[in-house]
């Protein structure tokens, strides 16, 4: 009997997944154990183990391809076994029997779907790629290749924008790009068409008109909805690129132009009104602006040239990845009402004492190691600090996950050190090192980020002595570290050169009093003075 193989749900926070690599192909044997596919996650791509043996009678999901979680992908059964009524409900076999019933009393419209969900053959459709867990759209930064282009497996075909990074997206099937759904710097949801792959000459009008979905039954229906789409779409393109269009000579002042000629002028810093259209009715298209010599703007510039103080701006679109953070940083700020607490702290013990451990071979500590771990020796003592809110209760963690905030190209991430109660300096040091290289590689696990209760933020290498951070929610606090600075203080009555450090602690008040969190400030103040009760 088939079994039925959905898109494993290979994190918490996973719905969706990209089959970046099939390596078993249809007909292949199987047998429990063997290595399926490599499914592409929100942070890593991870190979998928089979527990059924048998032959690999279908592919669902083909690779490059991105499905919602418990959405077929494979199907594993006797050599020859029927499965086309798997197939046909979408690996619902519970469903079977009704469509075939449905197919009995009413044979017009089965007939009408079944030629309805038909795609031409050797034909692809290639979705926006979720590439990251909190990702909802994509942004095409750059198409590599046109329509009508030539591609090959393993051909970039894109640079696709995400909330982390902009990366390549890779062709994973051979034929002729025959349709772009998302053009460049335009933003689309994840699943949406991006691109249709196939032989060339292939008719793909009612995909496109689907979205890249099976065509509708009707088919003057799905002649009428992609009639209306280019009728508003051009207008939406004319209001965005209506500064470009200043003056002109035709009719009522309007120039007359594709919105990708629009667009290109731009980007060139063309104006329309200085430019010949050779397309219908004098419309300016494509060719125009490219084959445009700006001829007469090079004496407007030159007479421009010497005015000083020109007023510029630029641009430049949100990446993923700030639209991440603004939207996580921005429900914090303006949900949690925070307040800071600042405290001095003596350095000269802790600077002896690192000193004293990183002369041990193979041995290295940093001051920011020895915060992350007197932060959770200090949590141990106050619990009331290592909580998160929520609109019924208050969560007391029995845990200690201290996050370490780390910057990378565009953004922030917040790796997290578990359990950072029980770990020694040395294995604090070591884990930090392992999960910033992993951020800045963009290398983490979903787990290596999830699930901190305490979050430290070190600017001290840049040389800033004070600062307050946003709450890394659902966390209760987060503590600030500022640079070590050598400065005149007071010892024993006498005036002397001392090292001291600024840290600020931010609250949530709705679970941390001012008092709470000037108790832990102080308990934290003590373990750093003093790194030997660390050990006690």
């Amino acid at each position: 009997m088939a079994t039925i193989i959905n898109m494993p749900r290979l994190s918490d926070t996973m719905e969706e997944g990209v089959v970046a690599k099939w390596l078993k192909s249809v007909g292949e044997k199987i047998e429990e154990g063997d290595i399926l596919a490599e499914i592409e996650t929100d942070k890593a791509t991870m190979e998928f183990e089979s527990f059924y043996e048998g032959t690999l009678l279908y592919i669902g999901i083909q690779e490059g391809e991105t499905s919602p979680v418990d959405v077929l992908l494979a199907v594993i059964g006797e050599e020859g076994e029927d499965i086309s009524a798997i197939i046909a409900g979408g690996g619902e076999p519970a469903k079977i029997e009704t469509i075939e019933e449905e197919a009995t009393e009413e044979a017009a419209p089965e007939t009408s779907n079944s030629t309805a969900v038909s795609i031409p053959e050797g034909v692809q459709i290639i979705t926006m790629p979720r590439l990251s867990d909190t990702m909802t759209d994509g942004t095409v930064a750059t198409w590599i290749k046109k329509v009508g282009d030539t591609v090959e497996e393993g051909d970039i075909l894109a640079e696709i924008e995400t909330d982390k990074a902009t990366m390549e997206f890779e062709c994973f099937y051979e034929g002729t790009i025959l349709h772009i759904g998302v053009q460049e710097g335009e933003t689309a949801p994840v699943d949406s068409l991006l691109t249709i792959i196939g032989p060339a000459g292939t008719d793909v009008s009612a995909l496109i008109a689907n979205g890249g979905a099976s065509a509708p039954a009707e088919k003057p229906a799905a002649e009428t909805a992609p009639a209306k789409k280019k009728e508003t779409k051009p207008a939406a393109k004319t209001q965005e690129t209506k500064p470009v269009t200043t003056t002109s000579n035709t009719s009522n002042g309007r120039i007359f132009a594709s919105p990708l000629a629009k667009k290109i002028a731009t980007d060139k810093g063309i104006n329309l009104a200085d430019v010949n259209g050779s397309g219908e009715n004098g419309r300016i298209i494509k060719k125009d602006i490219e084959n445009y010599t700006p001829a007469a703007q090079v004496v407007e510039v030159a007479s421009v040239a010497p005015v000083a103080g020109v007023e510029k701006s630029d641009e430049v679109k949100n990446s993923q990845m700030r639209k991440a953070i603004a939207k996580s940083l921005g429900n914090s700020k303006f949900t949690a009402p925070d307040f800071s607490l600042n405290i001095e702290v003596d350095m000269d013990n802790a600077m002896a004492s690192r000193k004293t451990i990183n002369a041990i071979p193979d041995t290295k500590v940093s001051f920011n190691d020895m915060v992350v771990k007197a932060c959770a020796m200090a949590l141990l003592k106050h619990p009331q600090v290592n909580t998160s809110w929520t609109d019924t209760n208050t969560v007391y963690h029995k845990h200690i996950h201290v996050g370490v905030a780390v910057a990378v190209d565009d953004g922030l991430l917040v790796p997290v050190i578990k359990h950072t109660d029980t770990l020694s300096l040395t294995q604090i040091g070591a884990g930090v090192r392992d999960l910033a290289g992993k951020a800045r590689n963009k290398k983490l696990a979903p787990a290596e980020m999830q699930g901190s209760t305490f979050t430290v933020s070190n600017l001290g290498m840049f040389g800033i002595q004070n600062f307050n951070s946003i709450i890394n929610q659902p966390n209760s606090a987060i503590l600030s570290v500022g640079a070590i600075v050598q400065k005149p203080v007071v010892k024993d009555g006498q005036i002397v050169v001392g090292n001291t450090m600024n840290l600020t602690l931010t609250c949530d008040h709705r679970t941390v009093d001012g008092a709470v969190g000037a108790q832990f400030l102080q308990t934290l103040k003590t373990f750093i003075e003093n790194p030997v009760t660390m050990l006690a």
